[in-house]
């Protein structure tokens, strides 16, 4: 009986100790599995944050690669992809020209320089007597022009004093100093051309040379010369412009990038309603490249982009919502989830067209005025919600950032709708500044800065003269040069 339950004490301690033994090998599983779990938790998290990370720079670089002019700041002329324009116009079905009981735009007759020709009668009038002459007759031109040299050539005798060897002559008029000189209208035909018409020097030298048939070949250094010259001799027109600029109440300002010798500058424009217009060249941006233009000592309204220095200047300011259009299309673009972008940009657009759709002296409607601004800052409310319940990408930040933009210079934004002499936009600024691109696309790059200072200047007198005399601007240039 002893022998018995001592065999079944020992059995049992046996399966107790491989109980305990299998009890702890489940442990250890256990063990082994919570840490593999925990271990491909922490490759989860790391791979759905790399995932995430992956996402922003893809966010990010998709928002590079598809900015163009309509949701970005660059120029429609740097554009790679280029769209077409959309034709929303119905069709007629009419053949494209004049259409019939249309007065038309016909051309100017000129003034008959030869003799007129009168064409002899047809051999048939002439063999039937029953043809007789109706009083009506047709006059049809032929205009066509030719380039002349026009050379005046002065002699003048030398005397010669036998006591004292003095040798004297006649005065030669003014301008006449070398043997050969050349007057305005050369003078002038180059200027313009290369600086009006943005034709490189060695082209204009070669038209002049080719309408002269080789006659006159210009050195590349006299054509260098011309802005200079013609600068210098119009200082005191454009000082009168800046002078009546700053009596002007409202005027656009903006500046863009120019190059010399490699090496980055700026090139301002300042522009009044009237028509004046002025372009200075600065080494830097900020306050040292606005320090000497009418900006500085101007006290209206600025109309500009978003060159938070210009904020400094002037006593009010309307920030250019042609850009802000394009930067909220750049945000629904990139973060099509949000409404917010999409809300405010429909109601800027239908401010504009609201304001454009009154004429003076009539004024606008000050509920509708004040309507439009409660649902503006209705929509920047929904936009910190948007953002405070899914935050902005860390690589995309332009959304967020032009919400905060539009919420500080909320005032600015919408200057136009209660002052009727601001424009919404500044286009303006932007189109005198595109006269500078084209030359800068031709040149390259200045060889000095003094080039581009000059150009500036002679850029700001051919404006000045369109607006006053727009049909004799040759004339004009040509007394300049004397």
């Amino acid at each position: 009986m002893q022998r018995e339950l001592e065999q079944a004490k020992r059995k049992a301690e046996q399966e107790l100790k491989k109980m305990e033994k299998r009890a702890l090998d489940a442990e250890k599983q256990r063990d082994d599995a919570l840490d593999k779990a925990k271990e491909i938790r922490l490759q989860y998290y790391e791979t759905a944050a790399e995932l995430e990370e992956e996402r922003g720079k893809n966010l990010k670089l998709r928002a590079q690669i598809n900015r163009d002019y309509e949701n970005s700041s660059i120029p429609s002329s740097k554009s790679i992809k280029r769209k077409k324009i959309a034709n929303s116009r119905e069709k007629t079905g009419r053949k494209p020209g004049g259409q019939p009981g249309h007065p038309g735009h016909r051309r100017k007759k000129q003034e008959p320089t030869q003799p007129v020709i009168l064409l002899p009668a047809p051999e048939k009038v002439l063999e039937d007597s029953d043809f007789k002459k109706t009083g009506r007759t047709i006059i049809k031109q032929m205009v066509g022009f030719q380039v002349y040299l026009n050379v005046r050539e002065y002699h003048a005798d030398v005397y010669y004093n036998t006591k004292t060897g003095e040798r004297v002559h006649a005065a030669f008029p003014a301008g006449v100093v070398d043997e050969v000189n050349y007057d305005g209208s050369i003078r002038a035909f180059l200027f313009l051309l290369n600086n009006d018409c943005c034709v490189s020097i060695d082209k204009s030298r070669r038209f002049l040379s080719d309408l002269t048939g080789g006659k006159l070949n210009i050195s590349k250094g006299m054509v260098s010369k011309l802005s200079r010259e013609f600068a210098l001799k119009t200082v005191p027109e454009r000082r009168t412009a800046y002078a009546d600029m700053l009596l002007s109440p409202v005027m656009h300002t903006d500046c863009t990038n120019a190059r010399k010798n490699g090496k980055g500058c700026q090139v301002y424009v300042c522009a009044v309603p009237d028509g004046k217009v002025l372009y200075f060249a600065r080494e830097k941006k900020g306050h040292e490249g606005i320090k000497g233009t009418v900006t500085e000592d101007y006290q209206g309204l600025l109309v500009h982009d978003h060159d938070v220095t210009f904020y400094n200047y002037g006593a009010d300011h309307q920030e250019c919502l042609a850009h802000v259009l394009r930067y909220l299309k750049d945000s629904i673009e990139n973060e099509p989830d949000r409404n917010w972008n999409k809300e405010m940009r429909s109601l800027l657009q239908e401010m504009i067209h609201f304001r454009n759709g009154i004429q003076l002296p009539h004024k606008p409607d000050p509920k509708t005025i004040s309507g439009f601004e409660k649902r503006y800052q209705a929509v920047l409310e929904r936009a910190r919600r948007e953002y405070g319940d899914i935050p902005a990408n860390d690589y995309y930040r332009d959304g967020y950032n032009l919400f905060l933009r539009m919420e500080k210079y909320m005032r600015n934004h919408l200057l136009f709708l209660h002052d009727f002499r601001v424009p919404a936009t500044n286009n303006e600024a932007e189109r005198l500044l595109r006269n500078y691109k084209r030359k800068q696309a031709q040149a390259v790059t200045f060889r000095s800065f003094e080039s581009i200072d000059y150009l500036c200047q002679c850029m700001s007198m051919l404006v000045l003269m369109r607006r006053e005399e727009p049909a004799n601007i040759f004339d004009r240039v040509s007394r300049i040069f004397g």
